[in-house]
């Protein structure tokens, strides 16, 4: 029997330092998934960086949120990386619902044994149009999602091919942007559903100096986003399909 919605336990595998980040990246998955904040557990690899998959003992589901002060590619500066690749492969084995963003995905494609590459000259950023493919018709989380739609995406790291036992749902012409795992509940996005364009201009104000060359390439990027309602949807969905689950 399903779940109430209100009944759910999800919990947010978080990868920040910023304090407002933090909070506004809770309020965030939590507006779009349609839940409350006390259904939301929030584990932050920066303050707990050792853990196991029992993390997720009594959970629905597991959230893996973004990182713009965390590289995938940096195992020597960020001692909690082994464990985040071993809980995406324990989460694929154990068949627990993943639904993981950003930095979540590029996780993925390294824990499966793929491989990410990193550009800090060109790289995407801002609200951009993202292709289904044809196999996201009859996926159950892109269900009702129009071709193409906008996303938020900022990333100066991407995957360009697909890693064993994956298959690709969502793509732009520069970077693979959404994948599964093949036959498990598990769905990686490298833009942000989660994100809207409010939030994203806040967040690039705490990161400008990360992604943007000076205030006016700052401004010009902000002035260019759009609303993101079809990619949003993609975080309700999820939610709908764990409670289905049972």
């Amino acid at each position: 029997m399903s779940k109430e919605r209100n009944e759910l336990k999800f919990k947010l595998l978080q990868i920040r330092e910023d304090a407002a980040v933090r909070m506004e990246e809770v309020k965030s998955f939590c507006r779009y998934a349609d839940i409350q904040k006390r259904q939301l557990d929030v584990h932050n690899v920066f303050d707990h960086p050792h853990f196991k998959v029992n993390i997720l003992d009594g959970f629905d589901g597991l959230f893996i949120g973004g990182a713009s002060e965390a590289s995938v590619l940096e195992p020597e500066n960020y001692p909690f990386l082994d464990d985040c690749f071993q809980l995406v492969r324990d989460c694929i084995e154990l068949e627990i619902p993943v639904f993981a963003s950003c930095f979540g995905f590029q996780l993925t494609i390294l824990a499966l044994g793929g491989e990410i590459v990193r550009s800090k000259d060109n790289f995407e950023m801002g609200t951009l149009p993202i292709s289904l493919e044809k196999e996201a018709e009859k996926d159950p989380i892109y269900k009702g999602i129009r071709n193409p739609f906008y996303a938020v995406s900022v990333h100066q790291e991407s995957a360009h091919s697909l890693p064993a036992n994956c298959h690709s749902l969502a793509y732009t012409d520069f970077c693979m942007h959404g994948i599964k795992v093949d036959a498990k509940p598990f769905w990686a996005f490298q833009f942000h559903p989660e994100l809207d364009r409010s939030t994203l201009t806040s967040r690039l104000g705490v990161y400008k100096e990360k992604y943007t060359r000076n205030g006016g390439h700052f401004q010009e990027i902000i002035n260019g986003l759009v609303d993101t309602p079809e990619a949003n949807k993609l975080v309700r969905n999820f939610v709908e399909y764990v409670r289905d689950l049972g």
